[in-house]
C-alpha cells in the first residue's frame, strides 16, 4: 500500500525529559497533534495521518518513543516505567511550546496516552486511541480467552530470548509479525517492511522495546496505576478499533464508557491490529469528521 515516505517529512531532534527524541514533523502552528506509536513500530506508523492532520491546521509531531529508532535508549528496565513514559509525553508537549495539544495513540502509545489523560499531567484538547483499551476497562473485561491472547506479555519477561526472537533472521521476523498478524498484509509494502526491519536492529532497540513490558508487569507499573485508581477522563475521546485484532478482543471496548465522559467509538470490521496502517482512508475519514464537528461515519458508510 503506497503512502508518504520518510523524506516527505521534516525530522527534528528534540530534548525532553532528559533524553533526545527523533521527531518527524508536518504542518505548523501552535496546535499540536502528538502521535504515539506502538510496539514494535516507530514514528512511521503515522505516515498516513500526518498529512491530514497538517491540512486540518495542526503541527504534527510523531516521535520515535523512548528506546525506539533514532531516540535515545536508556539502559535498564526501570527507565521504561509507565510513569517515565508519561513524563516523556509531558516533556515533548512542553518542548513544542504549543497552546493546545491532541494526543493520538496506538497500542503501547495508547497505554501511555490513556494514563496521561487519566492523571492529567498536561491539559489535552482531544484524545484519540486506536486498538488499545483503557486499563480500567481491560481489568473489567479481561477473560481467560483474552489472557491467552496476551501470552506474549509473559514471554517478554524472560531474559534475552525475546530480543533474539525479535531480531531473528536479520530482523525479518518483524516483517513476518506485521504481515501475518495484519488482515490487510498489503498495508506493508517492501519499503515499509525495510523501515521496521532496520528499526528493530538498531543497537539496544529490541531490549528497549521488550523493557516496556518488563517494566509494566515485572516492574510493577500496572500495579502502581491500579493502586491510584482510574478517575474519569474529561477530554473528548475517539476510540477506533479494528475488529480482527489478533491480540486484543472487542469485548475490551464497551467498559471504556465508564471511564470516559465524552467518548465516541467506531469499529472497523475486517481490519486488524495495525488499524491506521491497514485502513488509512477509513481512519482518516473518521478522524476528519470527528475533528471538524461532523457526525463520525461508521466503516460501512465509507
Amino acid at each position: 500500500m503506497s503512502g508518504p515516505r520518510p523524506e516527505e517529512f521534516r525530522h527534528l531532534q528534540v530534548k525532553a525529559n532528559g533524553i533526545q527524541f527523533r521527531v518527524a514533523e508536518a504542518g505548523e502552528g501552535d496546535r499540536l497533534a502528538l502521535c504515539l506509536h506502538g510496539f514494535p513500530e516507530c514514528w512511521y506508523s503515522w505516515r498516513h495521518q500526518m498529512p491530514l492532520l497538517a491540512r486540518l491546521g495542526y503541527r504534527v509531531w510523531a516521535p520515535d518513543l523512548r528506546g525506539y529508532g533514532g531516540t535515545d535508549k536508556p539502559t535498564g528496565v526501570a527507565a521504561y516505567a509507565v510513569e517515565t513514559l508519561m513524563d516523556d509525553v509531558a516533556g515533548l508537549i512542553d518542548a513544542s511550546g504549543a497552546r493546545e495539544t491532541m494526543l493520538l495513540a496506538h497500542d503501547w502509545g495508547g497505554i501511555v496516552a490513556w494514563q496521561f489523560a487519566t492523571r492529567k499531567l498536561r491539559p489535552l484538547a482531544r484524545l484519540v486511541c486506536m486498538n488499545i483499551p483503557h486499563l480500567g476497562a481491560a481489568l473489567e473485561a479481561a477473560s481467560w480467552r483474552q489472557r491467552l491472547r496476551s501470552w506474549y506479555m509473559l514471554f517478554f519477561q524472560i531474559p534475552r530470548l525475546p530480543e533474539r526472537m525479535l531480531t531473528g533472521r536479520d530482523g525479518r521476523r518483524i516483517i513476518d509479525m506485521f504481515r501475518k498478524s495484519a488482515r490487510v498484509p498489503a498495508a506493508f509494502d517492501d519499503t515499509d517492511a525495510e523501515i521496521y526491519r532496520r528499526n528493530v536492529l538498531v543497537p539496544g532497540a529490541a531490549t528497549a522495546m521488550v523493557n516496556y513490558y518488563r517494566a509494566l508487569l515485572g516492574g510493577g507499573g500496572f500495579r502502581r496505576q491500579i493502586a491510584q485508581g482510574f478517575p474519569p477522563i474529561d477530554t473528548p475521546t475517539l476510540l477506533l478499533w479494528g475488529t480482527e485484532d489478533v491480540a486484543l478482543g472487542t469485548e475490551l471496548v464497551p467498559p471504556t464508557s465508564r471511564f470516559v465522559r465524552d467518548l465516541t467509538v467506531r469499529f472497523l470490521p475486517g481490519i486488524g491490529h495495525w488499524v491506521q496502517q491497514e485502513a488509512p482512508d477509513t481512519v482518516n475519514a473518521m478522524l476528519e469528521a470527528w475533528l471538524t464537528g461532523k457526525p463520525v461515519p461508521g466503516a460501512s458508510a465509507l
